[in-house]
């Protein structure tokens, strides 16, 4: 089996957007497509410009990253969708590590490990995440906390369109609502325990510059979920 999988990069002025691509292009895997989502990029887009013969390239006005991943997913022909930050990448073997892991295990979604990573490229931590040892423990995980990193997960484009896609609203926690979400909904989504994903520390990032607003967030989708959660632990596991 070999099926294809889409990449979506969502881009919004990030100066780190061509190492993104490359390691997309630069992947062991063949049977993939690189979908860039500009969305309404000011600054940078000639990064794009050595790429435009290996990526499909949507032009789209600013709207956050939910929207230009919705976007992309909705655009991708690819049975697997994976998300790549533009200021992040993969490790080579990302994607065939994965589906092979995805295809013998016969499981729709999957998270891995990751390591940060800081401007210069320099490893800064491994094993960011904890180690989970089966999938309830992931549920209980998000009992405390957001336990996947989006970049991290691989998931068949279907259950997107079962469940339902990114919610624009959400600027900078649009992630943890969605796995939250198929969670609660009975998508398990399995760990794979390799570092594959290289997850870039920055002061540009939103994650450093919108801490409140994503606090903010944090708790609107807490208050929602948690009850929800705690009720499918309670009747489920």
């Amino acid at each position: 089996m070999n099926p294809k999988v889409s990449i979506i990069i969502p881009f919004y002025n990030c100066p780190y957007v061509d190492q993104a691509i490359e390691s997309a292009v630069n992947q062991t895997y063949s049977n993939i497509e690189i979908i860039v989502v500009d969305d309404g990029s000011t600054k940078f887009k000639e990064k794009l410009v050595p790429f435009q013969e290996k990526i499909v390239h949507i032009r789209k006005e600013n709207g956050g990253t939910a929207t230009a991943l919705n976007e992309g997913i909705r655009s991708a022909t690819g049975e697997y969708i994976a998300w790549l930050s533009a200021d992040d990448h993969f490790l080579p073997d990302k994607v065939a590590k994965q589906i092979s892991f995805m295809i013998k295990e016969k499981v729709e979604a999957s998270f891995t490990n990751y390591n940060y990573i800081n401007e210069a490229n320099q490893p800064i931590e491994h094993w960011a995440r904890p180690v989970f040892s089966n999938n309830d423990d992931v549920y209980r995980a998000f009992l405390n906390y957001n336990a996947i990193n989006g970049c991290t997960v691989m998931i068949k484009k279907e259950i997107f369109e079962q469940a339902g896609y990114f919610n624009p609203n959400l600027l900078y926690t649009q992630d943890y609502e969605m796995w939250v979400r198929l969670l609660i909904k009975g998508y398990k989504i399995y760990y794979l325990d390799e570092e594959l994903t290289k997850f870039r520390v920055h002061k540009e990032s939103g994650t450093y510059k919108h801490q409140l607003a994503m606090q903010q967030e944090i708790s609107l989708i807490e208050s929602k979920y948690r009850p929800l959660l705690k009720e499918y632990i309670t009747r489920n596991l």
